[in-house]
């Protein structure tokens, strides 16, 4: 009896391929997107607001800082200062993965640069470092894992918040400053790589211990492109013959 079987086409294949360097980032994340509906919910907001706030916004730190500083008695122009600051590092990653998504039409530019996240920037780079073109079908596999996990996992914070135990005192919101850290350490064969870091994260320590939180990101994040910026092109004219 003759068998039949499916072929995946190729743009299938890619799309599944991103979807798979997705779900680390899905169970990851998982307990900081539960943890954000469930504190969105105890701040006065109903579920479809805290829904619709990872939806829109969708940046989990900086969706925890407009939660604790919305209805205090702040302006509202340090509410979004605030939230600017813990996102400045998309502004970044956006100017160095433009090169990479250049050759898309506009608009599927401007899909991507609304899921560009962390891990979505670092397997980009990662992508095209390897000689591979950054494809939107791949680009978006990933991406729209990530991004409707955590939109489901806010709206079952949301509704079920109140029966999660405390994340801090179990161990499981550690999970993502692990995933991260896995992130740096696969850009260690870069030139550079440890100065920028080290001296990213001590200014970054200085910055929280002095001006306080979220400005330690921006800051830390600046001291390592001032470094990087300042040292790699003197180091290309001593290399230079």
């Amino acid at each position: 009896m003759a068998t039949e079987s499916v072929v995946m086409r190729p743009a299938e294949s890619t799309f599944w391929q991103g979807v798979r360097l997705g779900l680390p980032v899905v169970v990851a994340s998982a307990p900081f997107a539960v943890l954000f509906g469930a504190i969105a919910v105890d701040n006065g907001f109903t579920v479809a607001e805290a829904i619709l706030m990872s939806a829109l916004i969708y940046g989990g730190a900086s969706q925890m800082v407009g939660i604790e500083l919305f209805g205090q008695n702040i302006a509202p122009w340090l509410v979004v200062a605030s939230i600017f600051a813990v996102n400045f590092r998309h502004v970044l990653y956006s100017a160095s993965i433009g090169r990479r998504l250049a050759h898309w039409p506009l608009w599927q530019q401007a899909v991507g640069y609304f899921v560009l996240t962390d891990p979505q920037f670092a397997e980009a780079e990662r992508k095209a470092e390897s000689g591979e073109k950054v494809g939107f079908v791949w680009y978006m596999g990933m991406g729209l894992a990530i991004y409707v996990c955590w939109v489901i996992e806010s709206g079952l914070g949301a509704v079920f918040g109140k029966l999660i135990p405390d994340t801090h005192a179990i161990g499981i919101d550690f999970l993502l400053p692990i995933y991260f850290l896995g992130l740096v350490m696969s850009f260690r064969k870069r030139p550079l790589w440890l100065p920028v870091v080290l001296v990213s994260g001590v200014v970054s320590l200085i910055a929280y211990k002095t001006i306080g939180s979220p400005w330690h990101v921006s800051v830390g994040a600046a001291a390592g492109i001032i470094l990087g910026a300042v040292v790699a092109p003197n180091a290309a004219k001593r290399s230079a013959p």
